[in-house]
């Protein structure tokens, strides 16, 4: 026993060598290249690592010209991001994955691209909301837009969506990124305080207001939204406040109580056409509660400006969104009109659509599809698609 050897030694004895065994020697430093592969040993998987390689890449979200590695030619006349893309402009593709399971993905076209947030108007707004416990749509949505709304060139240009109660939804829309919960944390009563004063400090023009669905409260959050409202109205006469609101499960005596609050403009989004709603949207939100919630603001006041925004780019057709636009002038519904060579009746006068219960905005957007587990962009909209359907619109009333 005595000639084996002790397990432990202390730290600064010179290291124990058995002579029985030659010590592997090594001319490598730490300079030299890496030794050949050898294919004999199996590789670790690498599952969650493949997957985020196949993600967007970091240039995607910089306003810089992509590289040519992965990008098809570009139109000769379409250098920048700051030049108007033309109809002709092919989406760029690449091959991304691991060697042996690659599989092609649609680039994020030019015109989609923005720059990284860093005006000094931008960087003010995020300290004070962090500050007062405020939540943006802006942050939660992970919306691409943010520099322009947030970095305006003075604080009357710069606009802010805020989110009220709370940043967890009791929803779970398949396009949205806003966490969600059963039983969300409960309403900060001082919110509508802080939203005003912080509001007032900033000095913006024009704000949004939008909130989580909160079906777990009894008024959906009405009153407080209400609330909120009008403290921002006390303290900062002149700001435009746009409400963004749910349709709070159909209670249309909640959505009074939301317009007879001050606002200046009741907006509250389809999302998609009906056909898609059931897919895109919570089960609980239907095509036609959303058009009754605007149908019952726009009746709340007199003057009230209504609106209402569309995703497109979920794999909706051209008659679908027609459908949804389309008005009861009886010239346009007693005649047709054709799609891809197809004739399809317009639909009837029973029928509730934006233009018969005199929504008085229509924004079209490009769905962006958030993280990978949400719903996945069918579609990338050429700018003058989306130039075709403002005017489109626009020969409709809106």
């Amino acid at each position: 026993m005595s000639s084996k050897l002790p397990r432990l030694r202390c730290l600064y004895s010179s290291p124990i060598i058995n002579p029985h065994f030659a010590q592997p020697t090594s001319s490598r430093s730490f300079a030299t290249d890496a030794p050949e592969h050898n294919p004999s040993i199996r590789r670790r998987p690498t599952t969650f690592r493949d997957r985020l390689n196949a993600g967007p890449s970091f240039t995607e979200f910089v306003s810089s010209p992509p590289s040519a590695e992965f990008s098809t030619p570009f139109s000769a006349n379409h250098s920048s991001l700051n030049d108007p893309p033309t109809s002709e402009e092919p989406l760029r593709t690449a091959l991304v994955g691991p060697a042996n399971r690659k599989r092609q993905i649609t680039r994020l076209p030019t015109w989609l691209q923005t720059p990284i947030p860093t005006s000094p108007n931008y960087k003010r707004i995020k300290s004070d909301l962090r500050g007062l416990n405020l939540h943006t749509v802006c942050e939660e949505a992970r919306c691409p837009n943010i520099n322009d709304c947030w970095g305006g060139s003075d604080k009357s240009a710069a606009t802010a969506t805020i989110m009220l109660m709370g940043d967890t939804c009791t929803r779970g829309c398949r396009f949205c990124s806003v966490k969600t919960s059963r039983a969300p944390p409960p309403l900060d009563p001082h919110e509508p305080e802080h939203t005003a004063e912080a509001l007032k400090r900033w000095g913006l023009g024009y704000v949004v207001l939008t909130s989580v669905d909160r079906d777990d409260l009894a008024d959906g959050g009405a009153h407080h939204f209400a609330e909120t409202i009008r403290k921002i109205k006390d303290k900062a006469p002149g700001m435009l406040v746009e409400a963004l609101t749910g349709d709070y499960a159909g209670d249309l005596e909640m959505v009074d109580l939301v317009a007879g609050s001050g606002l200046d403009v009741y907006a509250h989004n389809v999302e998609t056409v009906e056909a898609l709603t059931a897919m895109v949207r919570d089960r609980r939100a239907t095509f036609r509660q959303s058009l009754r919630v605007l149908e019952r603001a726009k009746g709340a006041r007199e003057g009230m400006v209504t609106k209402t925004s569309v995703m497109l780019g979920l794999g909706e057709t051209e008659e679908q969104i027609w459908d949804m636009l389309r008005g009861t002038f009886p010239t346009l519904l007693s005649s047709t009109r054709s799609f891809d060579g197809k004739i399809h009746r317009l639909m009837n006068c029973a029928q509730i659509e934006l233009r018969r219960i005199n929504t008085d905005i229509v924004t079209f957007g490009q769905y962006m599809q958030p993280t990978k587990r949400h719903m996945p962009v069918q579609t990338y909209v050429t700018p003058s698609v989306f130039e075709t359907w403002r005017q489109r619109a626009l020969d409709m009333g809106f």
